[in-house]
């Protein structure tokens, strides 16, 4: 009985999810199953197909919502998978006439509008993540960068903004309700603000939050676009401690010609003199970066300074993405790598990020650290690192611990 959420992909979904899980029940969804799907490459989306069929010869007797991205791009072929009773778009997700009319029953079995169409973003109010200890915000939604690679600006439309006092105000809602950790989060973060009123940015926002919410005890952002980054970021990240010393970039490779076939805005310099700039502003900041392994047209020469750029950029988590050719973008039309060469070379990048995270675990043994603790006994550093506990502990505190190990994920409590 109930509503079941079944979520992949980011950060962004997974705040949806609770937003759409608290309109669901509202409007007295029982037995219901949303799948809130992710197109950023085919292998996310053939996971969700999986799960889809999975649910449907588990569960027949619940009916089965899809949803996200990959249900805006491509609503009929999840329409016509077994169990499916609906698919909503990405707008029509969140709103809760949506929900309220999918409770009576009827109507057509997509219902999904054009995305490019969307001109706002509302902020959907929630009061906590179910069973999370950190709490996600949308602030921004939407893309207005066409990167040669990318579906997801035809799953999100273009870039649009959550009012500063909207976002001021859920925060604090959240940390009324014992949020520790707020993260910002949207699909294009950084871009923050170029359509409402004076054009506010990012970095305006941030020094909002954390002046108009004294009381939150910690803020960190998803992933951002250097290139976009402004003056008032940079000195909230080296002035704020509330301001978590964590970065996780989009960079997606190191070689030029690779980057502006991409159609990307920054080259391998410009990320080298922003990690360069951050580290200088924050010594203790810890960078992570998105990587595409085998890009069309990458040859091995191209694919080294890919790998190359990890330690020249002092990278830490790394998440790495085979290339995966997603039909209707430029990138599907170029010369394509072979999927063993793609494959082999995601691999070496993979092991190359697993030597870096090893090298900053190591460098943390006999510091003390602030954990926000997590459920399994395991927790997160400010600078975003796993801690593992010895022992169970309460999930939502902040602990001063002392580190004494690591295992080559996680750093170890003592």
């Amino acid at each position: 009985m109930g509503v079941e959420v079944v979520t992949f992909g980011c950060r962004l979904n997974t705040y949806e999810s609770e937003s759409m899980r608290a309109q669901a029940e509202a409007a007295g969804h029982e037995d219901v199953v949303i799948v809130n799907t992710c197109a950023v490459t085919a292998e996310a989306t053939r996971q969700a197909r999986q799960s889809i069929r999975r649910l449907a010869r588990e569960n027949p007797q619940k009916r089965i919502v899809v949803t996200g991205c990959a249900a805006q791009v491509e609503p009929e072929s999840f329409a016509s998978l077994p169990g499916v009773s609906q698919v909503v778009g990405n707008d029509a997700k969140m709103r809760a006439g949506t929900w309220e009319a999918l409770r009576v029953g009827g109507g057509e079995p997509i219902r999904v509008d054009d995305i490019f169409s969307v001109k706002e973003t509302a902020l959907h109010l929630i009061d906590g993540m179910r069973g999370r200890t950190r709490a996600f915000v949308q602030v921004q939604n939407g893309c207005d960068h066409r990167c040669t690679f990318c579906i997801i600006p035809y799953g999100r439309g273009n870039s649009r903004s959550v009012p500063m006092g909207a976002v001021v105000d859920q925060i604090r809602t959240l940390v009324e309700h014992g949020a520790l950790e707020v993260v910002l989060t949207g699909v294009d973060v950084t871009s923050y603000g170029k359509d409402l009123p004076g054009a506010p940015k990012l970095g305006t926002l941030v020094r909002s939050i954390l002046r108009n919410v004294p009381e939150l005890p910690r803020l960190r952002l998803s992933s951002i676009d250097s290139v976009e980054a402004d003056d008032h970021l940079l000195d909230a990240l080296a002035t704020e401690g509330r301001l978590m010393p964590h970065l996780h970039l989009s960079l997606q490779a190191g070689d030029d010609l690779v980057l502006k076939r991409m159609k990307r805005r920054h080259l391998r310099d410009d990320a080298i003199r922003f990690c360069d700039q951050v580290r200088r502003l924050r010594p203790n900041v810890v960078l992570g970066a998105d990587m595409i392994a085998g890009f069309p047209t990458e040859t091995e020469d191209m694919f080294a300074r890919s790998l190359d750029l990890v330690g020249e950029c002092g990278l830490t988590h790394l998440h790495v993405f085979p290339f995966s050719s997603r039909p209707g973008t430029p990138a599907a039309r170029m010369p394509q790598v072979a999927r063993e060469v793609v494959r082999e070379r995601a691999k070496r990048l993979r092991e190359k990020g697993t030597e870096a995270l090893a090298r900053h675990l190591e460098g943390e043994l006999g510091a003390r650290r602030s954990v926000l603790t997590e459920s399994d006994g395991i927790g997160r550093t400010e600078a975003f690192t796993l801690v593992r506990f010895p022992a169970p502990v309460r999930a939502g505190e902040i602990r001063e611990v002392a580190i004494a190990g690591h295992d080559g994920r996680e750093l170890l409590a003592a």
